[in-house]
């Protein structure tokens, strides 16, 4: 695994990825191994849009381990949540995915906002 110099980057995409929230922990965005590539996460927007009580949990899934972003978080009916902001982005590096998951399929969506870099 090589991650590129940031500093050197001669491409940098800006990419936006939606999808509704499965209830078992699915990737919604992987960095593959050996890519040459840099990903950073600007912003993950989680939105439920029924009336009931549901919660997720968003991890980074590195070499086989689950390190939780948030964990069992509610996200209010018919309202949006910020998981990762600007202020707080994070990168995924060669091997990593994104993973998130809802107690329930179907109720939520999420909007997550990145660049690639290379």
């Amino acid at each position: 695994m090589a991650a590129p110099n940031l500093i050197s980057a001669t491409s940098i995409i800006g990419r936006t990825s939606v999808e509704w929230v499965s209830n078992v922990a699915a990737a919604v965005l992987t960095n593959p191994v050996s890519s040459n590539q840099s990903l950073r996460i600007n912003v993950l927007f989680l939105t439920n849009l029924t009336g009931n009580d549901v919660t997720v949990t968003v991890d980074l899934y590195r070499s086989s381990v689950s390190y939780k972003i948030f964990y069992d978080v509610p996200v209010t009916p018919k309202s949006p949540l910020v998981a990762i902001g600007k202020d707080t982005s994070i990168y995924l590096e060669e091997g990593d995915s994104l993973r998130i998951q809802a107690s329930q399929p179907g109720m939520v969506q999420y909007c997550v906002s990145y660049e690639v870099m290379s």
